[in-house]
């Protein structure tokens, strides 16, 4: 098969027809996200804690997935209103109280979200996986587009890098040394503008495995997973598709790890006094646990390392 650009094909493979995302099991019948569990949990709780200060009654949570994360919130806040987006129809499980909005994929937004007010906007591991263009340098120094074969990931060199695109690579990620890859970050950047834009007042957060400027993965970060295992990028449908985000270009007013945002809404991970377990052994077990989910959530090689990207809007 002929291959097809890198971005045209990650598309299709987790948003068409026959896409990753639009499996019935959802990603969490292949991974689990720092939105499931009780790690899931803490994060509500702190999320919640972050409308409150900020004075903001409704959250948000676009790439919600089969809606992990709006449960748990719905637990520990019910009191706050709740929409998610993703491809799916409204998930089955989710409390009736819980909104939703179906999305068309990738960096598309619906239509009917729009103008929110008094609004926490989650992307939780969103614009890892709004496609873009995939690029490498050539012999000659030469940045260009990587086509691929969806059957087999099989890539050959495509067209040079031009015009917006290649503006945004010299910009942001300058690559000249024949090889280095480039994965170029304009469609997140303009996603999350386009996010923005549908914000009349509150507070838009996005989470996400990435990197910034001076520290840009030379061969870049693509990778996919299935049942729990990472695999080649093949862009078949069979398997997600991610690559890091360049956090650093999207627009911001702080950037900081998770390990810093979860420790100032009050996640330290701290072991529970021992005495609670004579106490009250249940208790003990169930801030055992908590703590072991809020160790995990700002571990450093893991959950730890997402950057957070907010900006504030109105």
């Amino acid at each position: 098969m002929a291959g097809v650009g890198w971005r045209d094909a990650w598309q299709d493979a987790l948003y068409g027809p026959q896409g990753f995302y639009r499996d019935e099991r959802g990603p969490h019948g292949h991974f689990t996200t720092a939105t499931h569990g009780t790690a899931g949990l803490v994060l509500a709780g702190a999320l919640a804690l972050l409308a409150r200060e900020q004075g903001l009654t409704h959250l948000v949570d676009v790439g919600a997935g089969r809606g992990e994360l709006l449960e748990h919130l719905h637990v520990v806040d019910p009191t706050l209103r709740l929409t998610g987006v993703d491809v799916v129809d409204r998930p089955q499980a989710l409390p009736t109280a819980v909104e939703w909005v179906t999305s068309p994929g990738g960096r598309d937004l619906p239509d009917s979200l729009r103008q929110l007010s008094g609004a926490l906007v989650l992307a939780h591991e969103w614009l890892d996986v709004v496609p873009c263009t995939i690029a490498q340098v050539d012999p000659r120094g030469v940045l260009r587009a990587l086509d691929v074969d969806p059957a087999t990931g099989a890539e050959t060199p495509g067209l040079p890098v031009d015009g917006a695109e290649l503006a945004w690579a010299v910009a942001h990620w300058p690559a000249t040394r024949p090889g280095d890859r480039v994965e170029i970050g304009l469609p997140r950047d303009e996603a999350w503008a386009a996010l923005l834009a549908r914000i009349h007042s509150g507070l838009a957060v996005a989470v996400d495995y990435g990197h910034r400027g001076g520290a840009r993965p030379l061969q870049g970060s693509l990778a996919a997973y299935r049942q729990g295992r990472e695999v080649a990028p093949v862009p078949d449908g069979t398997c997600d598709l991610t690559a890091h985000v360049a956090m650093d270009t999207l627009d911001h007013d702080d950037l900081l790890d998770q390990r810093t945002a979860l420790r100032g809404l009050g996640v330290s991970g701290a072991t529970p006094p021992f005495a609670l377990a004579a106490q009250d052994p249940k208790a003990y077990l169930a801030a055992l646990e908590r703590s072991s989910a809020s160790a995990a959530l700002t571990a450093a090689g893991g959950f730890g390392d997402f950057l957070w990207a907010v900006k504030r809007v109105g």
